[in-house]
């Protein structure tokens, strides 16, 4: 395997678990980092499968330590990404799929220009609520949660220039396909060997999705957050 870092970011509400659990059951040899933090488990989470659940003063010393390949504090409590996951997946001859935020984005492509960063985007801010809404009623959250996170939303949306690609969700299975296509058509650009033809059909389908062809409809999700009332 090539040693592929894949990063894959979105907003509250995007979709992006549904995506990366689709992904990992369609594409081998690839490891999902499971992150750190000093936030309690919610409802069924277990230690080491949603999160690695950990205390304040652990976080902080492995930050001593420079235990973190990216991390960052969040509403009280602390989230990163241990530096021994990308060790442990390149001894095993696999990429690795970091799920993180854009903050962590950031730190992650300073440090390795080579990764893929992968951003996935509501088609928008009225699809974006009506999820949001929909999630509520299972998680009991509050009305002014939900604008805050509309708001945050935007914010982040607005850092879509950092990201290699771009994924709109507006259909799912749709989605997953592309995002499958983005990862395995960028193991075949990166593998020096020439291309069969399913290798270029993913190819030609992710870079579509290249930030360069996005940018009128990227630029049509934040005017529908740009019209809207902000929390």
């Amino acid at each position: 395997m090539s040693g592929i870092l894949f990063i894959i970011s979105a907003p509250s509400g995007s979709g992006k678990s549904t995506l990366v659990a689709g992904l990992r059951g369609y594409v081998k040899d690839l490891e999902f980092s499971v992150s750190y933090t000093t936030r309690s488990p919610r409802g069924s989470e277990e230690d080491g499968r949603e999160y690695h659940f950990t205390t304040r003063q652990e976080f902080e010393r492995m930050i001593s330590a420079d235990g973190f390949l990216e991390f960052a504090e969040v509403f009280g409590n602390y989230y990163g990404t241990a530096r021994s996951v990308l060790v442990e997946a390149a001894r095993r001859g696999n990429d690795i799929l970091l799920d993180i935020d854009v903050q962590g984005e950031r730190q992650v492509k300073q440090k390795m220009p080579d990764a893929v960063s992968i951003f996935v985007l509501p088609p928008s801010r009225t699809e974006l609520e009506s999820r949001l809404r929909k999630r509520s009623i299972s998680e009991n959250v509050k009305p002014e949660v939900i604008l805050r996170r509309l708001d945050e939303a935007r914010r982040e949306i607005e850092k879509y220039p950092n990201y290699d690609y771009i994924l709109v969700n507006d259909h799912l299975e749709l989605s997953l396909d592309t995002l499958v296509a983005i990862v395995l058509g960028e193991r075949a650009r990166r593998s020096g060997q020439p291309l069969a033809p399913d290798q270029k059909q993913y190819l030609e389908a992710a870079e579509k999705c290249l930030k360069s062809r996005m940018e009128l409809e990227i630029k049509g999700i934040l005017e529908s957050f740009n019209s809207a009332p902000r929390a």
